[in-house]
């Protein structure tokens, strides 16, 4: 049997307020599928890191009209690292905590964090910041039972100080906290490898012990650079970016790396494949549900 629990796509809403959010949601659960991710931070919910009462109870009741396993996005913004924000970062994602346990989400998502060039001094005081905000946050989530799933990034500007996937998950091995789990973002993890000249697969193999959750979607692994397309579509047409495109389309070998890696219990796997691809969902929710087969299949001959 797979460690892997279920699987579905994220959900955000276009407009800062629930009623996109939830015309979305009733989209996907119309698909059948049994997970969704949550963008609560695409709403206005939270303010100075204070839980807005009237709009959390509105998002309660949305969430309760649907038989579904809910998973939470944190803040895209999130940096633990940044001495400026940190504080602030910390008392926002302990809202979120609050807000997942509200609507029965037991992962919140955590970006790992940056440095900009000009902060290059700050990188060892910088690690040790994030550690010690995962730890506050850990221990904050515990009595919820929710997990922080820390994610791989990959680097955005010239000169920025960005962990590797590998490197994330030495951070989550030295924490060691069992709220604190490692987040796999397949495409990140290729971006970046690429980028830094490291190999892909061995970077998911560092990850993969600690990894509780898991973001799947499809890209070639090329870096952004200066390229900008002038539409979204131009940097699919190229090739180019975190493209977030549906499983297939890319060339990120799923199968392989599903039939390899093992991942802690109570993992979902999440596709960050938008409504821009409503029309190819069904097929890569389909291929989700084979690469979680194949990867309990994987588990099963280990276990012999």
């Amino acid at each position: 049997m797979s460690n892997i629990i279920g699987t579905g796509f994220n959900c955000n809403s276009v407009d800062g307020e629930l009623e996109s959010l939830g015309t979305d949601l009733r989209r996907l659960a119309d698909l059948g599928l049994d997970t969704v991710e949550l963008g609560l931070t695409s709403v206005d919910l939270i303010a100075g890191g204070r839980i807005i009462k009237e709009r959390a109870e509105r998002l309660v009741a949305l969430t309760s009209q649907f038989e579904l396993r809910y998973t939470v996005h944190g803040l895209v913004s999130s940096n633990f690292m940044d001495p400026a924000t940190c504080r602030y970062h910390i008392d926002a994602a302990k809202a979120l905590v609050e807000l997942c346990d509200r609507i029965g989400s037991r992962i919140l998502v955590q970006h790992g964090g940056c440095l900009r060039a000009d902060q290059i001094f700050d990188r060892a005081a910088a690690d040790t910041r994030e550690r010690e905000a995962l730890l506050e946050l850990a221990e904050f989530a515990r009595p919820y039972g929710v997990r922080i799933a820390l994610e791989n990034i990959f680097t955005t500007e010239p000169g920025q100080y960005r962990q590797t996937p590998a490197e994330v998950a030495a951070t989550v091995k030295a924490l060691n906290h069992p709220n604190v789990v490692a987040l796999i973002d397949f495409s990140h993890a290729y971006i970046e490898s690429t980028y830094r000249g490291l190999d892909f697969r061995d970077q998911l193999r560092a990850m993969a012990p600690v990894t509780g959750h898991l973001h799947a979607h499809d890209s070639f692994g090329r870096p952004q650079g200066f390229y900008k397309g002038f539409h979204p579509q131009e940097n699919t047409a190229m090739g180019i970016g975190d493209l977030h495109m549906p499983l297939g389309w890319g060339d990120i070998d799923w199968e392989d790396i599903f039939a390899e890696l093992e991942f802690l219990p109570e993992t979902v796997l999440m596709m960050e494949v938008g409504a821009r691809y409503r029309n190819e969902q069904p097929e890569s929710l389909e291929r989700a549900r084979k690469l979680i087969a194949l990867n309990s299949h994987r588990t099963a001959v280990a276990a012999e």
